[in-house]
């Protein structure tokens, strides 16, 4: 049979999806993780170490890029430290902290995949709000606004689509790298891939190569979706205008 035609009969095949006893299994400390052999559990994992991993870059790398971006200043700073989280390979940091005392497993990846979802949200927070137009500002100011008011009633709703341009960008680039995490031990849809490759079945690669490019599809339509949502229609209708 040909690969095509076995990555179909895996897709098509129920238990694949559903799992032999369910989409989750025991473990030994009396706990549960989600099992290994269920498409859909597989799935669900792989969303939550993505959005794991993009909430704690937003954490760290949101409040950082509006700060720098309302002051004006550290935008050499800010261009370096993207471009070197940037340049560092997710597989080596994984290697890394699999080594460390972090050790292998989800936690890895999700330090791992943070550094690599980082980038976007501080860069796009940064050129958002650094980029908003001087005599807007001073307006705000002339007008009695504290500086503080200003950085957030005026030049956060301007950045707000650059910001949820960068989310977007490093939520679908997380879901498309935490595939991964399985050779570290880690969970989500990268173990269908992994498990083909170790018993050479190349269908039920191609199956999980498929599941994966559809499921990264999906999250750029819907963060989509919610980066014209967050936009305000002014500014909507605006670039609608242009």
């Amino acid at each position: 049979m040909s690969t095509v035609s076995d990555a179909w009969d895996y897709l098509t095949t129920p238990e694949n999806w559903t799992g032999a006893n369910g989409l989750t299994s025991p473990t030994f400390d009396g706990g549960w993780t989600f099992a290994r052999d269920s498409i859909l559990a597989l799935g669900l994992e792989h969303l939550w170490l993505s959005f794991a991993s993009v909430t704690l870059a937003i954490i760290v790398a949101l409040p950082l890029g509006i700060f720098l971006g309302h002051v004006r200043k550290g935008g050499t700073a800010t261009v370096v430290v993207s471009n070197v989280t940037r340049a560092m390979p997710t597989l080596a940091l994984l290697t890394l902290f699999a080594a460390s005392a972090i050790g292998i497993g989800n936690m890895a990846v999700i330090l791992a995949a943070a550094i690599f979802a980082f980038p976007p949200v501080l860069t796009n927070a940064f050129t958002g709000m650094s980029n908003v137009d001087a005599d807007v500002r001073d307006a705000a100011l002339g007008q009695g606004m504290t500086r503080r008011q200003v950085a957030l009633k005026v030049e956060l709703p301007l950045a707000i689509p650059l910001i949820a341009a960068g989310l977007r960008t490093a939520t679908v680039q997380t879901v498309a790298t935490v595939p991964l995490a399985a050779l570290v031990a880690g969970g989500g849809l990268g173990v269908i891939i992994n498990t083909g490759v170790a018993t050479q079945n190349y269908g039920q690669v191609l199956a999980g190569a498929v599941i994966i490019a559809v499921l990264s599809l999906m999250i750029d339509g819907v963060m989509s979706i919610l980066q014209r949502s967050a936009t305000p229609r002014p500014l909507r209708e605006s670039a609608k205008a242009h």
